[in-house]
């Protein structure tokens, strides 16, 4: 619909026409023509007409060409003394000619002539040809194709408007000229709108332009440059001609900051009510005008780049003030004003897939559809690095448009340290505009947490962002609401490009002193400031935790830098080298996890009062810290594999502590009485301690969910205190294979969920019949807390007496005793008992009705108790290595739960002896089949090599 014309040639060679109007000039001009005319111009269509886009004294016959060509559509106005033009005729045979070579769309109108008059040829239009042939009796031929083309168009579906309102009928026929152009309108944009079609149809749904008993507001969101305002413009040209009235305004947010509220209320109206000028004095005024000049009319406005809510309360454009039929599209990088302003639907623009990228690139850089050779790789460096964007693809192909390869390889290490201006004021458009809180957040993710290489979960990053004291709840859900980021299941995503201009901000008041920045993320950065070893007063955050940094670990800096940052509130240390002495860590840290610390001792002098999280696995340390340190806010502290780690530190300054890792501290004999008196402590993981013989008094600690004891090898008694801790779901004793005294002790714990007892063999012997004086503890335990609510006599017989017929060849009578206890256990849906020399399972384990998991594999035992049918939400059950089985009983009806799991089965690898293995074959495949009905879509995991598994082979 271009309308571009050349001073130096004619306007017809250098302009496209939407539609061509052929007419006989001295019939229709100066009335119904100029009509047509001035209704076309009124909605925007461009039109030919011969006394005005011809110059004179041309070569008529090639500028005429020349402009059918450049017209999209036809319309031949029929009038009584048009076939006695040569000119009209000449017209009308070149309309015909390009139209069956095309297949455009040509309109006849009838003006004061029949159609049937015009189609015969008859009246005027017989006399005017009789006179053709007269005159052309040697090129008759020439008069049968003016006659054939004449009789083609005027029977085409047309208007006759002989004898009827010519207002009415111009109306319908713009009406049916703005449709046929509407429907290839975004057909002619370009090479600019891939994927344009499947996206304008999709708004097109939501705006539902056909729907014209109602008024809709629909939002238009995305980050900036993903081409928001390119497919509203494209679905505004293609349905605008539905509409009384429409209006596009390109740039609220600057018309408002530049010239005020009054200013974009008199642009709409200018635009809608298609007038020069509307006269406006100040507000008041200007929302009168509004809801009484629109009030009666279907328009269609774009109110594109909206950044604050105020724009639109003073701009006062209000649906209910429209009339029916009407549509708004606001354009916003901020979904909240959308739902605010009370859109009916908000489409958020996404940005473009890989084949569609590729075809953008392709275009704007090869001006084809293909890669050209020898530049596939360097062409899919790019799209890794423009992600979808579609304004970084058109400017990045752009730019590298007719570049060899070796200035492609430049421009792309370029790119990494110094990121394209015009790409990156686009996108800080978004960011200038939040508030300085929200900005830290955006600097802090886009330079910590949004690596490709390991993506944080929502929740870890807003851990962080609270140590950092950013409310992060409200300020990453603004940053949600500006595009500026994204949340998932798997985590939180930043556009690498945004994170590109987040670590260009912090870089660019001093780039080349990194000491400077407030953050630090990369390791060359790093050492740059461990080299210079000079104060940095502002660096607060340092994030270097990254395993692709392996290759670091042979490099080793000096550390003593580290102790001039005396404001750091985040450090972060992974996979460094270390040398020198640390005389100082800043007390201002709230979260400090440094891997492979190197120290044998934390300094001295540190004593970080608002300390959150203490994190230093695989450490040098010795001991912590001597004596007590006063750590008031300190909830997690990990020191797993901690080899060289003797002693737990006294934590009594540490009340608030919630969870306890020293997991691989294999040097660690005795765990500090201090543990006992932390009541807020949630979970002990004391895994792989291979040397602690004893475990520590938990009396004082009655919120333990989670006691980890597993690989302990040395511990042969459990400490009657877990007996009291009646919030414990998680025991793992497995390889305890010293373990044999008390295990009576677990029995009154009714919120256990998962119990691992897997190759602790001695627990099971005769000894646990006896009262032991630990159980005499129990017992006055319970008197004094009531915590439990059982005698010492009847936790024996609860869960001592199943465990000794478990392993027991006496049982006799006594398994009738075990029935009813196991009932006791209501929420246990683990239970793992692998290894553990088992002869029998008791029927009684068709009580544990929540079990889900049950682990048997590696015992001794011939077949299983027929109540194995009754766990109704089993999903899992592992009879691996069971050499003596030889029977499988029922297996049972799964029912589908809440906690169903993502994966089930029967596992019966090496059980040699099972017979009638086609039964088996039958019965586990359709045990398999029902948990995959119950699982619906969850993954399964089945055996498949289940024939030569059970076969032991």
């Amino acid at each position: 619909m271009a309308c571009i014309t050349n001073n130096n040639g004619s306007s017809s060679r250098t302009m496209n026409f939407d539609v061509f109007v052929s007419f006989r000039g001295e019939d229709t001009r100066n009335n119904f023509t100029d009509h047509l005319f001035a209704a076309l111009r009124r909605k925007g269509v461009v039109a030919f007409r011969d006394n005005q886009n011809i110059n004179k004294g041309q070569l008529l016959e090639p500028e005429l060409m020349q402009a059918i060509k450049r017209s999209r559509l036809f319309i031949v106005v029929f009038s009584k003394n048009y076939a006695s033009s040569s000119w009209c005729l000449k017209e009308l045979t070149m309309i015909f000619d390009w139209v069956k070579e095309t297949g455009q769309s040509v309109l006849p109108i009838f003006y004061d002539v029949t159609p049937s008059e015009v189609r015969k040829q008859s009246g005027e239009f017989q006399k005017a040809f009789a006179e053709y042939e007269e005159s052309f009796r040697d090129d008759l031929e020439m008069v049968k194709k003016l006659r054939e083309a004449m009789k083609a168009i005027a029977n085409r579906c047309g208007w006759d408007v002989l004898n009827k309102l010519q207002h009415e009928e111009i109306e319908k026929v713009v009406e049916e000229v703005i449709n046929l152009l509407g429907h290839n309108q975004i057909l002619n944009f370009g090479d600019d709108l891939v994927d344009m079609h499947s996206r304008v149809k999709q708004l097109e749904e939501l705006v539902d332009p056909d729907a014209n008993e109602v008024v809709r507001v629909i939002g238009i969101s995305g980050m900036g440059g993903i081409g928001k305002t390119t497919l509203a413009t494209a679905l505004f040209d293609k349905i605008s001609h539905q509409y009384d009235a429409c209006c596009f305004i390109d740039d609220v947010s600057k018309i408002y900051g530049e010239f005020g509220p009054v200013v974009a209320q008199k642009q709409l109206l200018c635009q809608a009510l298609n007038q020069g000028n509307v006269e406006i004095n100040n507000l008041y005024q200007g929302t009168l005008l509004i809801r009484t000049r629109l009030c009666h009319l279907k328009v269609l406005i774009v109110l594109d780049n909206v950044d604050q809510d105020e724009q639109l309360e003073k701009l006062a454009l209000h649906p209910k003030y429209l009339g029916v039929g009407s549509r708004i599209l606001i354009i916003s990088r901020d979904s909240h004003i959308l739902r605010n302003y009370g859109v009916n639907e908000v489409y958020n623009v996404q940005l473009l897939n890989a084949n569609k990228a590729l075809q953008l690139f392709c275009r704007k850089t090869f001006k084809s559809d293909d890669i050209l050779n020898d530049y596939e790789e360097l062409t899919y460096d790019v799209l890794k690095y423009v992600d979808g964007l579609p304004l970084a693809i058109k400017v990045l192909g752009s730019f590298l448009f007719g570049r060899d390869v070796y200035e492609w390889r430049s421009a792309l290490a370029r790119l990494k340290e110094y990121p394209n201006k015009d790409i990156m004021e686009v996108l800080r458009i978004s960011f200038d505009g939040l508030k300085e809180m929200e900005k830290e957040i955006f600097l802090d993710i886009a330079c910590f947490f949004c690596d490709r290489h390991q993506q944080q979960s929502k929740g870890t990053i807003k851990r962080f962002l609270d140590y950092r004291g950013f409310f992060p709840d409200i300020g990453m859900k603004v940053l949600i609401e500006k595009s500026l980021i994204t949340c998932d299941k798997w985590g939180v995503k930043m556009h690498d490009l945004l994170k590109e201009l987040g670590r260009s901000i912090v870089r660019e008041k001093s780039p080349n002193e990194p000491r400077k920045w407030s953050g630090l993320w990369d390791i060359k950065d790093l050492q740059n400031v461990m080299i210079k070893n000079e104060e940095a007063k502002d660096l607060e955050a340092i994030f270097i935790n990254k395993k692709y940094y392996e290759e670091h670990l042979e490099t080793t800096m000096t550390v003593n830098a580290i102790s001039k940052m005396k404001h750091l509130k985040l450090l972060i240390l992974g996979n460094v080298n270390f040398l020198g002495s640390l005389n100082y860590l800043s007390n201002e840290l709230r979260y400090l996890s440094w891997h492979r610390y190197p120290f044998i001792c934390l300094p001295s002098n540190f004593h970080p009062d608002n300390l959150v999280e203490l994190i230093l696995c695989h450490s040098n340390l010795k001991q912590l810290w001597k004596g007590t340190k006063h750590l008031p806010n300190l909830i997690y502290l990990n020191l797993s594999h901690s080899k060289n780690l003797i002693e737990v530190p006294d934590l009594t300054g540490v009340p608030r502590l919630r969870r306890l890792i020293l997991q691989g501290c294999i040097n660690i004999r005795r765990i500090q009485p201090s543990i006992g008196i932390l009541r807020k402590l949630v979970s002990l993981n004391l895994e792989n301690c291979k040397n602690l013989i004893e475990m520590p008094d938990l009396t004082g600690v009655p919120r333990l969910r989670r006691l980890t004891l597993k690989g302990c090898i040395n511990i042969t008694r459990i400490h009657p205190s877990i007996g009291i801790l009646r919030e414990l779901f998680s025991l793992n004793l497995k390889n305890c294979k010293n373990l044999f005294h008390n295990l009576n002790i677990i029995f009154g714990l009714k919120s256990l969920k998962a119990l691992n007892l897997s190759g602790c063999s001695k627990l099971l012997n005769n000894r646990l019949l006896k009262k032991s004086r630990e159980a005499e503890h129990l017992e006055n335990v319970d008197k004094n807390t009531s915590v439990i609510q059982l005698s010492t006599s009847s936790v024996y017989v609860i869960l001592m007496l199943p465990l000794y017929f478990l392993s027991s060849h006496k049982h006799g009578d006594s398994l009738d005793l075990l029935l009813p206890y196991l009932s006791r256990f209501p929420c246990l849906r683990y239970l793992d008992l692998s290894f553990c020399n088992l002869l029998q399972i008791p029927d009684g384990i068709g009580t544990l009705q929540s079990l889900e998991t049950l682990n048997l594999g590696g015992n001794k035992f011939v077949r299983l108790p027929t109540t194995i049918k009754e766990l109704s939400n089993l999903q899992r059950l592992n009879l691996q290595h069971c050499k003596q089985l030889k029977y499988l009983p029922e297996l049972p009806t799964t029912k589908k739960n809440k906690s169903s799991a993502y994966y089930g089965g029967l596992y019966i690898f090496n059980c040699p002896n099972l017979s009638e293995m086609e039964h088996c074959y039958h019965m586990v495949f359709s045990w398999m089949i029902q948990i995959f009905k119950v699982t619906e879509s969850m993954f399964v995991k089945v055996l498949p090599t289940m024939h030569a598994n059970c076969k032991g082979t």
